[in-house]
Order: structure tokens, then C-alpha cells, then sequence
């Protein structure tokens, strides 16, 4: 617990020092490429200090300079900088609107406007969200959303919400079912004991997207994201 304890400090000092970076970058980043470079070193540096190794399996799969949407699992706080620091790709992720709220570090990410809030409690909103990430794809950038939602409280699948699908389906940008192994043990959810390991991320092969396909192309696409997710994701 002592180590952890010294852990969560360093992050703290990390998140710090690379929230007042992003907000004095703020004029230069009219593509999202500066913060999302800052947000690369952001999240190697929180990997480094806890222990945290991660193994990329596939990025054959992805076609350099395609935009994509990268639909996961969601097991520990350790996803997102796993993700960012793992595939080589200019992922804009979707986070919780309150978030923002955070001094310095939540400054950052709301003023920068390179990641797109979301409020979950009003579903116009989450709607608006959405949206956003269509206008960030055509930019050339990626979107990384979470189809159960929230972490895993056990470890195992959850159900898949169909958000991420409505925005493949209204956007016709590929899908890449992405499993996130490892993590889980790492830092379950309301844990703060945060343990060495590796994580590993598995990208599938790119499902493509019959645009304005509706509720039913929507849903297809979530049984068949699930399946490959389910088939690679080792329960802990």
C-alpha cells in the first residue's frame, strides 16, 4: 500500500505538470495533434512510474492515416493511457463531462478541445457528443469509445450499449473491435492499491460500416465487435 501510496503521488505531480503544459499550449493546438502528443508523454509517464507494461498485438490491422473508431472494453483507469501510449493512431477520447471540472488537469482537457465531453444524465447531449466525434473523424483523427459504458466491477464482459455503434453507423468510418487484457488486476474499479504488470491490447481486423444502415446495422455491428472482443478478452 506504501508503494501505491507513492505511486498515486508521482501521478498526481505527472498530471500536474502536463495539465499546465496543455493549457499553455492551448493557442498552437488548432489540430489536436500538440495535445495529443502531450497526452502520449502523459500516459507513458503514468505507466512508467506504476509498472505498467503494454503489448500492442495487430497494428498491422491498421492502415496508416485512416481514421477509425476503436470500440473496447473498459476493466481499470489504466485503459486510457494504455491505449494512448500503445497504438500508434490519433485517438480522441470520449470522457465523462465532469471531469472537466478537475483544476488543472480537467482545465486542460475541457479548454484544449481536443477530446470530446460527454454527459451522460441527458441523452440530447450524449447525442451532441457524438456528433463531435463524427466532426473530429473527418479531421482525419480516431475515436476510442467504450461499448460497456463503464469498468467492469468483477472482471468479466459486460453487455455492449449501442453509442458507439450509432456513431459508426451515422459516420460509415470502420470499426476496429480493440480487447484490453491485463489491465483488470492493475486497478479494478473504487481500488487504489495499484499493482505492476502488462497489459496487453488486441486489435482486430477493421469491420466495415454500411453508413445511414440504421437500428439493424447498428445492432449487427455490436453482436459481431462483441464476439471478437469476447473470443480475445481473458476474464481475471
Amino acid at each position: 500500500m506504501i508503494i501505491s501510496i507513492i505511486k498515486i503521488i508521482l501521478i498526481f505531480i505527472i498530471s500536474v505538470l502536463s495539465g499546465i503544459a496543455a493549457l499553455i499550449t492551448i493557442p498552437f493546438n488548432k489540430n489536436g495533434k500538440v495535445f495529443h502528443y502531450l497526452a502520449r508523454l502523459y500516459a507513458k509517464g503514468i505507466l512508467l512510474v506504476s509498472g505498467v507494461k503494454v503489448r500492442t498485438v495487430g497494428v498491422e490491422n491498421l492502415q496508416s492515416g485512416k481514421s477509425y473508431i476503436y470500440v473496447s472494453n473498459h476493466a481499470s483507469g489504466f485503459d486510457i493511457p494504455a491505449v494512448i501510449a500503445g497504438i500508434p493512431d490519433q485517438i480522441r477520447i470520449v470522457y465523462k463531462k465532469e471531469l472537466g471540472k478537475i483544476p488543472i488537469w480537467g482545465w486542460a482537457l475541457k479548454y484544449n478541445r481536443t477530446y470530446i465531453p460527454i454527459d451522460r444524465s441527458s441523452g440530447a447531449d450524449a447525442i451532441k457528443s457524438l456528433d463531435e466525434a463524427a466532426e473530429k473523424m473527418k479531421s482525419g483523427a480516431s475515436v476510442l469509445l467504450f461499448a460497456e459504458g463503464t469498468r467492469t466491477k468483477d472482471g468479466k464482459l459486460q453487455p455492449f450499449k449501442r453509442g458507439a455503434f450509432n456513431l459508426a453507423v451515422k459516420s460509415g468510418v470502420p470499426v476496429i473491435p480493440l480487447t484490453i487484457n491485463g489491465s483488470f488486476k492493475i486497478l479494478p474499479k473504487k481500488k487504489f492499491r495499484i499493482l505492476p504488470g502488462q497489459i496487453t491490447l488486441v486489435l482486430g481486423k477493421p469491420i466495415d460500416v454500411k453508413i445511414d444502415g440504421g437500428k439493424q446495422e447498428e445492432i449487427r455491428l455490436m453482436d459481431e465487435v462483441y464476439k471478437v472482443i469476447s473470443n480475445n478478452y481473458i476474464e481475471q
